[in-house]
Protein backbone atom coordinates (compact mmCIF):
# COMPACT_ATOMS: atom_id res chain seq x y z
CA UNK A 1 0.00 0.00 0.00
CA UNK A 2 1.88 3.41 -0.96
CA UNK A 3 1.69 6.13 1.80
CA UNK A 4 -0.39 8.79 0.60
CA UNK A 5 0.54 13.11 1.37
CA UNK A 6 -1.63 15.07 3.46
CA UNK A 7 -2.71 18.41 3.22
CA UNK A 8 -3.18 21.35 5.71
CA UNK A 9 -6.78 21.22 4.53
CA UNK A 10 -6.73 16.85 4.22
CA UNK A 11 -9.87 14.99 5.31
CA UNK A 12 -10.68 11.68 4.53
CA UNK A 13 -14.42 11.45 3.80
CA UNK A 14 -15.89 8.04 3.53
CA UNK A 15 -19.54 9.23 4.19
CA UNK A 16 -22.69 9.98 1.81
CA UNK A 17 -25.33 12.11 1.85
CA UNK A 18 -27.53 10.47 5.04
CA UNK A 19 -31.10 9.99 4.05
CA UNK A 20 -34.00 11.90 6.09
CA UNK A 21 -35.46 8.18 6.54
CA UNK A 22 -32.55 7.11 8.32
CA UNK A 23 -33.70 5.26 11.78
CA UNK A 24 -31.62 5.98 14.77
CA UNK A 25 -29.78 3.45 16.36
CA UNK A 26 -26.92 2.21 18.57
CA UNK A 27 -22.97 2.44 17.44
CA UNK A 28 -20.70 0.00 19.14
CA UNK A 29 -16.85 0.83 18.94
CA UNK A 30 -13.89 -0.77 20.00
CA UNK A 31 -10.55 1.07 20.36
CA UNK A 32 -7.82 -0.57 21.62
CA UNK A 33 -7.27 1.75 24.35
CA UNK A 34 -9.81 3.13 26.73
CA UNK A 35 -10.48 7.19 27.00
CA UNK A 36 -8.50 7.07 30.47
CA UNK A 37 -11.07 9.71 32.08
CA UNK A 38 -14.02 11.71 31.26
CA UNK A 39 -12.31 15.10 32.67
CA UNK A 40 -11.51 16.95 29.70
CA UNK A 41 -8.67 18.30 30.87
CA UNK A 42 -6.58 15.43 32.70
CA UNK A 43 -4.34 14.05 29.57
CA UNK A 44 -3.74 15.74 26.13
CA UNK A 45 -3.83 12.11 23.99
CA UNK A 46 -5.69 11.44 21.03
CA UNK A 47 -8.58 8.56 21.99
CA UNK A 48 -8.79 11.17 25.46
CA UNK A 49 -9.71 14.39 23.78
CA UNK A 50 -11.20 12.12 20.49
CA UNK A 51 -14.01 10.74 22.96
CA UNK A 52 -14.33 13.63 25.25
CA UNK A 53 -15.05 15.44 22.28
CA UNK A 54 -18.48 13.97 21.15
CA UNK A 55 -19.89 14.94 24.84
CA UNK A 56 -17.64 18.85 25.82
CA UNK A 57 -17.09 21.58 23.28
CA UNK A 58 -14.20 23.92 22.47
CA UNK A 59 -14.91 27.79 21.60
CA UNK A 60 -13.34 27.02 18.31
CA UNK A 61 -13.51 23.62 15.97
CA UNK A 62 -12.37 21.91 12.95
CA UNK A 63 -14.89 20.66 10.06
CA UNK A 64 -13.96 17.67 7.94
CA UNK A 65 -11.59 19.11 6.28
CA UNK A 66 -9.90 20.47 9.27
CA UNK A 67 -10.94 24.02 8.44
CA UNK A 68 -11.72 26.28 11.57
CA UNK A 69 -15.16 26.80 11.94
CA UNK A 70 -17.47 28.29 15.24
CA UNK A 71 -18.30 26.19 17.98
CA UNK A 72 -19.15 27.35 21.33
CA UNK A 73 -17.75 31.13 20.28
CA UNK A 74 -19.77 32.03 17.07
CA UNK A 75 -17.07 34.86 15.82
CA UNK A 76 -13.89 35.78 17.22
CA UNK A 77 -11.98 38.75 15.99
CA UNK A 78 -8.12 40.87 16.71
CA UNK A 79 -9.22 43.91 18.65
CA UNK A 80 -5.54 44.24 19.41
CA UNK A 81 -1.94 43.13 19.50
CA UNK A 82 -2.60 40.55 22.07
CA UNK A 83 -6.11 40.46 22.75
CA UNK A 84 -8.88 37.54 20.97
CA UNK A 85 -12.99 38.84 21.80
CA UNK A 86 -14.81 35.87 21.36
CA UNK A 87 -19.11 35.86 20.48
CA UNK A 88 -20.40 32.97 22.15
CA UNK A 89 -23.25 31.10 21.11
CA UNK A 90 -26.32 31.92 22.27
CA UNK A 91 -29.35 29.14 23.62
CA UNK A 92 -26.88 26.60 24.09
CA UNK A 93 -27.69 24.37 27.50
CA UNK A 94 -25.66 21.77 29.02
CA UNK A 95 -26.45 18.21 29.82
CA UNK A 96 -28.58 18.87 32.94
CA UNK A 97 -30.10 21.90 31.46
CA UNK A 98 -28.07 24.92 32.81
CA UNK A 99 -27.47 27.80 30.62
CA UNK A 100 -23.77 28.45 28.75
CA UNK A 101 -22.20 31.37 29.21
CA UNK A 102 -19.68 33.74 29.99
CA UNK A 103 -18.54 33.00 33.11
CA UNK A 104 -18.47 28.77 32.25
CA UNK A 105 -15.73 29.58 29.56
CA UNK A 106 -13.51 32.02 31.62
CA UNK A 107 -13.88 28.86 34.69
CA UNK A 108 -12.93 25.98 31.55
CA UNK A 109 -10.01 28.39 30.11
CA UNK A 110 -8.20 29.10 33.62
CA UNK A 111 -9.49 25.42 35.00
CA UNK A 112 -6.99 23.94 31.56
CA UNK A 113 -4.52 26.61 32.52
CA UNK A 114 -4.01 25.51 36.09
CA UNK A 115 -2.86 22.59 38.77
CA UNK A 116 -3.18 19.29 37.32
CA UNK A 117 -4.12 20.12 33.58
CA UNK A 118 -2.40 18.35 30.48
CA UNK A 119 -3.90 20.90 28.15
CA UNK A 120 -1.42 24.14 29.84
CA UNK A 121 0.58 23.84 26.25
CA UNK A 122 -3.41 25.12 24.56
CA UNK A 123 -2.90 27.92 26.73
CA UNK A 124 0.44 28.88 28.32
CA UNK A 125 0.07 32.53 26.23
CA UNK A 126 -2.78 32.95 28.13
CA UNK A 127 -2.64 35.89 30.76
CA UNK A 128 -6.28 36.98 31.59
CA UNK A 129 -9.95 35.96 30.41
CA UNK A 130 -12.33 38.68 31.13
CA UNK A 131 -16.36 38.81 30.48
CA UNK A 132 -17.51 41.52 29.13
CA UNK A 133 -21.35 40.25 29.11
CA UNK A 134 -22.82 37.40 29.81
CA UNK A 135 -21.86 36.81 25.46
CA UNK A 136 -18.80 37.66 24.92
CA UNK A 137 -15.15 37.62 26.85
CA UNK A 138 -11.58 38.71 25.94
CA UNK A 139 -8.60 36.68 26.08
CA UNK A 140 -5.26 38.31 26.14
CA UNK A 141 -2.04 36.76 25.61
CA UNK A 142 1.17 37.27 26.93
CA UNK A 143 1.96 38.16 23.57
CA UNK A 144 0.79 38.53 20.35
CA UNK A 145 -0.53 34.84 19.50
CA UNK A 146 -1.80 34.54 15.99
CA UNK A 147 -2.71 30.86 16.29
CA UNK A 148 -4.42 30.86 19.67
CA UNK A 149 -8.32 30.00 18.45
CA UNK A 150 -6.28 27.24 16.36
CA UNK A 151 -5.19 25.74 19.81
CA UNK A 152 -8.25 26.55 21.54
CA UNK A 153 -9.76 23.46 19.25
CA UNK A 154 -8.81 20.88 22.20
CA UNK A 155 -9.98 23.24 25.34
CA UNK A 156 -13.54 21.81 26.03
CA UNK A 157 -16.07 24.00 28.24
CA UNK A 158 -17.18 22.77 31.33
CA UNK A 159 -20.03 24.15 33.53
CA UNK A 160 -18.73 25.86 36.33
CA UNK A 161 -21.54 25.51 38.93
CA UNK A 162 -22.05 21.87 37.68
CA UNK A 163 -17.85 21.31 38.19
CA UNK A 164 -18.41 23.34 41.99
CA UNK A 165 -20.76 21.30 43.07
CA UNK A 166 -19.06 17.95 42.45
CA UNK A 167 -15.57 18.92 44.07
CA UNK A 168 -14.27 19.01 40.00
CA UNK A 169 -12.22 22.40 40.16
CA UNK A 170 -9.33 20.81 39.47
CA UNK A 171 -8.37 18.80 36.62
CA UNK A 172 -7.59 15.09 37.42
CA UNK A 173 -3.74 14.84 37.33
CA UNK A 174 -2.59 11.60 35.33
CA UNK A 175 0.78 11.90 36.85
CA UNK A 176 0.08 11.33 40.42
CA UNK A 177 -2.91 8.94 39.89
CA UNK A 178 -5.40 11.12 41.24
CA UNK A 179 -9.07 11.32 40.31
CA UNK A 180 -12.32 13.06 40.97
CA UNK A 181 -16.17 13.29 39.95
CA UNK A 182 -15.47 14.61 36.63
CA UNK A 183 -13.45 11.49 35.68
CA UNK A 184 -16.58 9.27 35.87
CA UNK A 185 -19.16 11.76 35.41
CA UNK A 186 -19.73 14.43 32.76
CA UNK A 187 -22.09 17.83 32.23
CA UNK A 188 -21.23 19.13 28.60
CA UNK A 189 -22.78 21.13 25.58
CA UNK A 190 -22.09 18.38 23.29
CA UNK A 191 -24.16 16.20 20.71
CA UNK A 192 -23.78 13.31 22.93
CA UNK A 193 -24.16 12.97 26.97
CA UNK A 194 -22.53 10.05 29.68
CA UNK A 195 -24.86 7.58 30.46
CA UNK A 196 -22.95 5.14 31.25
CA UNK A 197 -18.89 4.61 32.52
CA UNK A 198 -17.09 1.27 33.14
CA UNK A 199 -13.29 2.02 33.40
CA UNK A 200 -11.82 -0.31 30.82
CA UNK A 201 -14.91 -1.93 30.29
CA UNK A 202 -17.44 -0.01 28.39
CA UNK A 203 -18.71 3.94 28.11
CA UNK A 204 -22.27 4.34 26.93
CA UNK A 205 -23.12 8.10 25.39
CA UNK A 206 -26.88 8.79 24.49
CA UNK A 207 -27.65 11.66 21.92
CA UNK A 208 -28.36 14.42 23.99
CA UNK A 209 -31.61 16.20 22.72
CA UNK A 210 -31.10 19.31 23.62
CA UNK A 211 -28.11 19.61 21.26
CA UNK A 212 -28.17 23.26 19.39
CA UNK A 213 -26.35 21.94 16.84
CA UNK A 214 -26.33 19.68 13.63
CA UNK A 215 -26.54 16.26 14.16
CA UNK A 216 -25.72 14.36 10.42
CA UNK A 217 -26.16 10.46 11.31
CA UNK A 218 -28.43 8.42 12.68
CA UNK A 219 -26.46 7.43 15.77
CA UNK A 220 -28.39 7.49 19.05
CA UNK A 221 -26.54 5.52 21.17
CA UNK A 222 -22.81 4.83 21.62
CA UNK A 223 -21.23 1.85 23.03
CA UNK A 224 -17.76 2.10 23.30
CA UNK A 225 -15.67 -1.15 24.75
CA UNK A 226 -11.86 -1.55 24.53
CA UNK A 227 -10.30 -4.47 23.20
CA UNK A 228 -6.54 -4.48 23.79
CA UNK A 229 -6.34 -8.19 21.58
CA UNK A 230 -5.31 -6.88 18.23
CA UNK A 231 -7.29 -10.89 16.98
CA UNK A 232 -10.37 -10.61 20.09
CA UNK A 233 -10.75 -6.91 18.26
CA UNK A 234 -11.22 -8.51 15.33
CA UNK A 235 -13.31 -10.78 15.91
CA UNK A 236 -15.97 -8.96 17.36
CA UNK A 237 -16.25 -6.78 14.26
CA UNK A 238 -16.23 -9.98 12.03
CA UNK A 239 -18.55 -11.54 14.07
CA UNK A 240 -20.92 -8.27 14.59
CA UNK A 241 -20.24 -7.78 18.13
CA UNK A 242 -19.59 -4.75 16.82
CA UNK A 243 -19.85 -2.04 14.37
CA UNK A 244 -16.57 -0.39 13.86
CA UNK A 245 -12.85 -0.75 15.29
CA UNK A 246 -9.48 1.12 15.53
CA UNK A 247 -7.12 0.54 14.76
CA UNK A 248 -6.83 -2.25 12.25
CA UNK A 249 -3.95 -4.92 12.58
CA UNK A 250 -1.50 -4.07 9.42
CA UNK A 251 -1.74 -7.68 8.93
CA UNK A 252 -5.20 -7.96 8.56
CA UNK A 253 -5.69 -5.40 6.40
CA UNK A 254 -5.69 -7.16 2.94
CA UNK A 255 -8.41 -10.22 4.16
CA UNK A 256 -10.70 -7.78 5.75
CA UNK A 257 -10.66 -5.76 2.28
CA UNK A 258 -11.95 -8.67 0.56
CA UNK A 259 -15.07 -9.46 3.29
CA UNK A 260 -18.12 -7.70 1.16
CA UNK A 261 -19.83 -7.52 4.88
CA UNK A 262 -16.50 -5.04 5.79
CA UNK A 263 -14.55 -2.14 4.72
CA UNK A 264 -11.67 -0.12 5.53
CA UNK A 265 -10.47 3.22 5.42
CA UNK A 266 -7.00 4.32 5.40
CA UNK A 267 -5.93 7.63 5.39
CA UNK A 268 -2.42 9.32 6.68
CA UNK A 269 -2.32 10.14 10.08
CA UNK A 270 -0.76 13.84 11.38
CA UNK A 271 1.13 12.07 14.15
CA UNK A 272 4.95 11.54 14.27
CA UNK A 273 6.34 8.20 16.31
CA UNK A 274 9.33 9.04 18.23
CA UNK A 275 11.67 7.66 20.51
CA UNK A 276 13.06 10.30 23.70
CA UNK A 277 15.46 10.15 25.99
CA UNK A 278 16.22 11.54 29.52
CA UNK A 279 18.47 14.01 29.00
CA UNK A 280 18.28 15.94 32.59
CA UNK A 281 19.54 13.51 35.54
CA UNK A 282 22.66 13.20 35.85
CA UNK A 283 22.62 9.29 35.88
CA UNK A 284 19.99 7.47 34.13
CA UNK A 285 17.31 5.54 36.07
CA UNK A 286 17.38 1.50 35.44
CA UNK A 287 20.66 1.72 33.47
CA UNK A 288 23.89 -0.15 33.52
CA UNK A 289 26.06 2.96 33.30
CA UNK A 290 26.45 4.66 36.71
CA UNK A 291 27.96 7.97 37.70
CA UNK A 292 26.91 9.00 33.96
CA UNK A 293 24.03 9.90 31.34
CA UNK A 294 24.55 8.75 28.01
CA UNK A 295 21.88 10.59 26.37
CA UNK A 296 23.58 13.92 27.36
CA UNK A 297 26.03 12.99 24.44
CA UNK A 298 24.51 13.69 21.55
CA UNK A 299 27.14 11.29 19.86
CA UNK A 300 25.47 8.62 22.03
CA UNK A 301 21.58 9.90 20.70
CA UNK A 302 22.83 10.16 16.89
CA UNK A 303 23.72 6.54 17.53
CA UNK A 304 20.47 5.62 18.32
CA UNK A 305 19.21 6.99 15.13
CA UNK A 306 21.89 5.62 13.18
CA UNK A 307 21.47 2.49 14.59
CA UNK A 308 17.33 2.08 13.64
CA UNK A 309 16.64 0.66 10.72
CA UNK A 310 13.41 2.54 9.73
CA UNK A 311 12.81 0.94 6.71
CA UNK A 312 12.94 -2.38 7.96
CA UNK A 313 10.24 -1.24 10.39
CA UNK A 314 8.13 0.29 7.85
CA UNK A 315 8.43 -2.92 5.44
CA UNK A 316 7.72 -5.87 7.92
CA UNK A 317 5.99 -4.25 11.11
CA UNK A 318 4.25 -1.13 9.26
CA UNK A 319 3.50 -3.21 5.84
CA UNK A 320 4.43 0.08 3.85
CA UNK A 321 1.67 1.71 5.87
CA UNK A 322 3.91 4.81 7.25
CA UNK A 323 7.02 6.78 5.99
CA UNK A 324 10.60 7.80 7.79
CA UNK A 325 10.26 10.84 9.16
CA UNK A 326 13.45 12.91 10.12
CA UNK A 327 11.54 15.99 11.68
CA UNK A 328 9.03 16.21 14.34
CA UNK A 329 5.99 17.63 12.40
CA UNK A 330 3.98 15.54 9.41
CA UNK A 331 3.35 16.58 6.56
CA UNK A 332 0.53 18.70 6.69
CA UNK A 333 1.56 20.86 9.17
CA UNK A 334 1.94 24.29 9.08
CA UNK A 335 5.79 25.00 8.57
CA UNK A 336 6.70 21.39 7.56
CA UNK A 337 9.29 21.33 5.10
CA UNK A 338 9.73 18.26 2.67
CA UNK A 339 13.31 19.31 2.03
CA UNK A 340 14.09 19.20 5.45
CA UNK A 341 12.78 15.97 6.23
CA UNK A 342 15.78 14.15 5.29
CA UNK A 343 17.07 11.54 7.82
CA UNK A 344 20.89 10.51 8.62
CA UNK A 345 21.12 6.97 6.91
CA UNK A 346 21.21 3.51 8.61
CA UNK A 347 24.38 3.07 9.66
CA UNK A 348 25.62 0.22 12.49
CA UNK A 349 29.20 0.74 11.89
CA UNK A 350 29.05 4.80 11.99
CA UNK A 351 26.95 3.96 15.44
CA UNK A 352 29.51 2.13 16.67
CA UNK A 353 32.52 4.57 16.12
CA UNK A 354 30.38 6.89 17.75
CA UNK A 355 29.58 5.39 20.96
CA UNK A 356 33.37 4.39 21.18
CA UNK A 357 34.00 8.37 20.62
CA UNK A 358 31.58 9.01 23.23
CA UNK A 359 33.05 6.24 25.46
CA UNK A 360 31.04 3.46 25.63
CA UNK A 361 32.97 0.95 23.37
CA UNK A 362 31.25 -1.85 25.39
CA UNK A 363 27.38 0.01 25.03
CA UNK A 364 25.16 -0.03 27.85
CA UNK A 365 22.02 -1.33 29.39
CA UNK A 366 18.73 1.04 29.23
CA UNK A 367 15.04 0.67 29.59
CA UNK A 368 12.97 1.77 27.27
CA UNK A 369 9.03 2.09 28.19
CA UNK A 370 6.48 1.71 25.71
CA UNK A 371 2.68 1.80 25.41
CA UNK A 372 0.60 -1.33 24.24
CA UNK A 373 -2.58 -0.04 23.66
CA UNK A 374 -2.45 3.08 21.83
CA UNK A 375 -0.38 3.00 18.63
CA UNK A 376 -0.70 0.68 15.44
CA UNK A 377 2.23 -2.18 16.95
CA UNK A 378 3.57 0.10 19.19
CA UNK A 379 5.17 -2.53 21.41
CA UNK A 380 6.12 -4.85 18.03
CA UNK A 381 8.00 -1.80 17.11
CA UNK A 382 9.67 -1.20 20.11
CA UNK A 383 10.93 -5.07 20.30
CA UNK A 384 12.15 -4.14 16.62
CA UNK A 385 14.32 -0.74 18.11
CA UNK A 386 15.30 -3.09 21.24
CA UNK A 387 16.83 -5.54 18.72
CA UNK A 388 18.20 -3.08 16.37
CA UNK A 389 19.95 -1.09 19.24
CA UNK A 390 21.77 -4.76 20.45
CA UNK A 391 23.50 -4.94 17.10
CA UNK A 392 25.55 -2.55 18.63
CA UNK A 393 25.87 -2.96 22.60
CA UNK A 394 22.49 -0.82 23.22
CA UNK A 395 21.12 -3.47 25.55
CA UNK A 396 17.67 -2.39 25.81
CA UNK A 397 15.07 -3.89 28.54
CA UNK A 398 11.83 -3.11 27.31
CA UNK A 399 8.66 -2.37 29.69
CA UNK A 400 5.81 -2.36 27.56
CA UNK A 401 2.79 -1.16 29.44
CA UNK A 402 -1.12 -0.43 28.69
CA UNK A 403 -1.44 3.45 28.40
CA UNK A 404 -3.40 3.20 32.06
CA UNK A 405 0.31 2.73 33.39
CA UNK A 406 2.88 4.24 30.58
CA UNK A 407 1.38 7.66 31.23
CA UNK A 408 1.47 8.37 35.11
CA UNK A 409 5.45 6.71 34.66
CA UNK A 410 6.39 9.12 32.05
CA UNK A 411 4.46 12.26 32.54
CA UNK A 412 6.21 12.12 36.08
CA UNK A 413 9.30 11.78 34.17
CA UNK A 414 10.06 8.30 35.61
CA UNK A 415 11.59 7.25 32.40
CA UNK A 416 15.06 7.08 30.71
CA UNK A 417 14.24 5.91 27.36
CA UNK A 418 10.66 6.14 25.82
CA UNK A 419 8.43 5.55 22.97
CA UNK A 420 5.76 8.30 22.29
CA UNK A 421 3.70 9.79 19.56
CA UNK A 422 2.79 13.84 18.50
CA UNK A 423 -0.64 14.90 16.33
CA UNK A 424 0.39 18.77 17.11
CA UNK A 425 -2.68 20.80 18.22
CA UNK A 426 -3.90 23.85 16.09
CA UNK A 427 -2.02 21.74 13.12
CA UNK A 428 0.96 24.08 13.45
CA UNK A 429 4.47 23.35 14.35
CA UNK A 430 4.90 25.75 16.68
CA UNK A 431 2.70 22.98 18.78
CA UNK A 432 5.60 20.29 18.73
CA UNK A 433 8.38 23.30 19.24
CA UNK A 434 6.50 24.50 22.16
CA UNK A 435 5.10 21.15 23.85
CA UNK A 436 8.10 18.47 23.00
CA UNK A 437 11.15 20.39 22.27
CA UNK A 438 11.53 23.62 24.34
CA UNK A 439 12.71 23.27 27.71
CA UNK A 440 10.61 22.62 29.82
CA UNK A 441 9.19 25.98 32.44
CA UNK A 442 5.60 26.12 33.28
CA UNK A 443 3.20 25.25 30.32
CA UNK A 444 6.63 25.36 27.70
CA UNK A 445 8.19 21.75 27.58
CA UNK A 446 5.20 19.79 29.44
CA UNK A 447 5.42 16.69 27.04
CA UNK A 448 9.50 17.36 26.87
CA UNK A 449 9.38 14.26 28.90
CA UNK A 450 13.33 14.02 28.86
CA UNK A 451 13.96 17.18 29.56
CA UNK A 452 15.66 18.72 26.21
CA UNK A 453 17.24 21.85 26.17
CA UNK A 454 18.80 24.23 23.50
CA UNK A 455 18.92 28.43 24.01
CA UNK A 456 18.30 29.27 20.84
CA UNK A 457 15.43 26.89 20.03
CA UNK A 458 14.30 28.54 23.08
CA UNK A 459 14.60 31.43 21.49
CA UNK A 460 13.09 30.93 18.42
CA UNK A 461 10.05 29.13 20.04
CA UNK A 462 9.02 32.12 21.98
CA UNK A 463 9.73 34.74 18.67
CA UNK A 464 7.74 31.82 16.39
CA UNK A 465 4.72 32.18 18.89
CA UNK A 466 4.24 35.90 18.19
CA UNK A 467 5.66 36.37 14.49
CA UNK A 468 2.64 37.62 12.55
CA UNK A 469 4.80 38.04 9.25
CA UNK A 470 4.10 34.51 7.73
CA UNK A 471 7.59 33.91 5.20
CA UNK A 472 9.60 35.20 8.66
CA UNK A 473 7.58 32.51 10.64
CA UNK A 474 8.24 29.89 8.11
CA UNK A 475 12.00 30.78 8.42
CA UNK A 476 12.22 30.79 12.07
CA UNK A 477 10.27 27.00 12.40
CA UNK A 478 12.31 25.60 9.45
CA UNK A 479 15.67 26.99 11.80
CA UNK A 480 14.00 25.79 14.81
CA UNK A 481 13.20 21.76 13.24
CA UNK A 482 16.60 21.53 11.84
CA UNK A 483 18.79 22.58 14.98
CA UNK A 484 16.74 20.07 16.84
CA UNK A 485 16.66 17.39 13.89
CA UNK A 486 20.57 17.82 13.82
CA UNK A 487 20.85 17.90 17.68
CA UNK A 488 19.78 14.59 17.63
CA UNK A 489 17.19 16.16 20.34
CA UNK A 490 14.83 12.92 19.69
CA UNK A 491 14.77 10.83 17.14
CA UNK A 492 11.62 10.69 14.98
CA UNK A 493 10.59 7.41 13.39
CA UNK A 494 7.48 7.72 11.24
CA UNK A 495 4.52 8.87 10.23
CA UNK A 496 1.66 6.51 9.79
CA UNK A 497 -1.46 5.41 8.44
CA UNK A 498 -4.64 5.25 10.06
CA UNK A 499 -7.15 2.38 9.46
CA UNK A 500 -10.57 1.64 10.95
CA UNK A 501 -12.38 -1.38 9.38
CA UNK A 502 -16.57 -0.98 10.09
CA UNK A 503 -19.63 -3.10 8.96
CA UNK A 504 -20.69 -2.33 5.10
CA UNK A 505 -23.39 -0.38 6.19
CA UNK A 506 -21.64 2.27 8.48
CA UNK A 507 -20.37 5.38 6.99
CA UNK A 508 -17.73 7.46 8.83
CA UNK A 509 -15.70 10.65 8.40
CA UNK A 510 -11.91 9.81 8.76
CA UNK A 511 -9.73 13.10 9.82
CA UNK A 512 -6.04 12.81 9.80
CA UNK A 513 -6.41 13.50 13.54
CA UNK A 514 -7.97 10.31 14.20
CA UNK A 515 -10.34 12.03 16.43
CA UNK A 516 -13.84 10.37 15.67
CA UNK A 517 -17.21 12.59 15.43
CA UNK A 518 -19.95 10.27 16.13
CA UNK A 519 -22.65 13.08 14.86
CA UNK A 520 -20.90 12.27 11.74
CA UNK A 521 -21.54 8.53 11.44
CA UNK A 522 -24.52 6.76 9.60
CA UNK A 523 -25.42 3.18 10.61
CA UNK A 524 -27.86 1.46 7.44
Amino acid sequence: MSFRSVTTACAIAVCAAVPAIAAETVLRVSNQGDALSMDPHSLAEAVQLSFTGNVYEPLVTRDKSLRLVPALATKWTLTGPTVWRFELRRGVRFHDGSAFAADDVIFSIRRAMGEGSDMKTQVSSVKDVRRLDDHTIEIETSAPNPILPDLLTTVYMLDRAWAEANGAERPVDRRRGTENAASFRANGTGPYRLRERQPGVRTVLARYAGYWGTVEGNVAEVVFRPIANDATRLAALVSGEVDLIDPVPLQDIARLQSNPALRVVQGPESRIIFLGFDQKRDELLYSSVKGRNPFKDRRVRQAVLQSIDTEAIIDRLMRRAARPAALMVSEGIRGYSKALDTRLPFDTAAARRLLVEAGYPEGFEVTLNCPNDRYVNDAEICQAVAAQLARVDIRVKLQAEPKSTYFPKVLKRDTSFFMAGWSPAGYDAHNALFALMATPQGGQGQWNLGAYSHPRLDELTRAIQSETDGERRTAMIHEALVLHRDDVGHVPLHQQTLAWAMRAGVEATQRPDNFMFFKWITVR
